[in-house]
């Protein structure tokens, strides 16, 4: 079998028919390729929409387990798979139509480790649209194949996504998914490109990736900002150990700068009484001062402002505010 899709579903009734029927329109035959829909203890009617497709088409697995996150759910997935290639489709998003032979024909013809794919935003209503004009800086979609450290360092850009690539199977087999953690995709993306010695892209739209409101609206839950908040402490602790050792460390320290970055933000705004405990927090991970690799004009601004004086930064930014 060449291709392995895992699917993760929680909660997404009214989004997943559309999802899986865009995974069955496609340019591969049934025994090319399984679908594995994974019900991670979903609560409305996902299971029994998964059960539904199952019982009309033999290439799609279902697996019905406790929930225990996206993570969690794509490590079930990886367990069942038999394919030669995986690729993960979240279950509120969908794939463009006769997509996938393409990517397989031109991963196995050119020995590739893993094939990154290009994406565009859809809106609830599915109509194409780029929420920010520039949100894809730095990407570079060279076909010319190279390792991984490469890829980090002069294609991927910033936007750790999952879904945006097939991958061999068997890299997965020690890079599993971080269980238990916010921001999943952002430390598993570079482990995995890092076991990479053949990475390359095609410039082509294949998966559509929906904006929901409700996925995109500011949590104002003072649990959630605070675990949201500790989870990007943990992430910029995993980046660090990551790059440990490397000869190319600026792509890391990049994706540092733009973590803390977001940090430093949430604590001006939503933190402030806390600044000074958070910062020096901020201060004992050595990351100061920011890296300025790969940073967009808003956010070179911000470094240098933040490399001349947090403390600044953050009493500027917050007064700015509460106006």
């Amino acid at each position: 079998m060449k291709l392995s899709v895992i699917v993760p579903i929680y909660k997404v009734e009214s989004y997943l028919r559309k999802c899986v029927d865009s995974l069955l329109q496609q340019d591969m035959v049934d025994d090319e390729y399984e679908i594995i829909l994974v019900d991670d203890g979903s609560p409305d009617g996902c299971g029994v929409i998964c059960e539904d497709y199952a019982s009309r088409h033999a290439h799609i697995k279902v697996v019905h387990r406790p929930n225990g996150g996206l993570s969690a759910a794509r490590n079930s997935g990886i367990d069942v798979a038999q394919g030669d290639f995986v690729q993960f489709v979240d279950s509120d998003d969908y794939l463009e139509p006769n997509v996938l032979k393409a990517l397989i024909d031109r991963a196995e013809t050119e020995n590739l480790d893993v094939l990154r794919f290009n994406y565009q935003n859809v809106n609830e209503q599915y109509e194409v649209f780029e929420p920010n004009k520039v949100s894809k800086p730095f990407v570079d979609y060279c076909e010319e194949p190279c390792d991984g450290l490469t890829f980090l360092s002069e294609r991927l850009g910033f936007g750790c996504y999952a879904w945006q690539f097939v991958m061999r199977r068997k890299l997965l087999e020690d890079c599993r998914f971080k269980e238990g953690v916010l921001f999943e995709d952002t430390e598993w993306t570079p482990r995995m490109l890092m076991k990479t010695k053949r990475v390359s892209s095609i410039d082509k739209i294949v998966y559509n990736y929906l904006q929901r409101i409700g996925s995109i609206t500011k949590s104002t839950d003072e649990t959630k900002k605070r675990k949201t908040l500790m989870n990007k402490m943990l992430l910029i602790d995993s980046m660090k150990e990551q790059m440990e050792g490397l000869p190319d460390k600026r792509w890391f320290e990049g994706m540092i700068s733009q973590i803390a970055l977001s940090i430093i933000d949430d604590i001006s705004i939503d933190f402030f009484d806390e600044r000074r405990r958070l910062l020096e927090e901020i201060k004992s991970k050595g990351v100061l001062p920011l890296s300025d690799f790969h940073a967009a004009p808003s956010a070179l601004r911000k470094t240098r402002w933040i490399n001349f004086s947090p403390e600044l930064y953050c009493v500027t930014l917050h007064l700015k505010n509460k106006c």
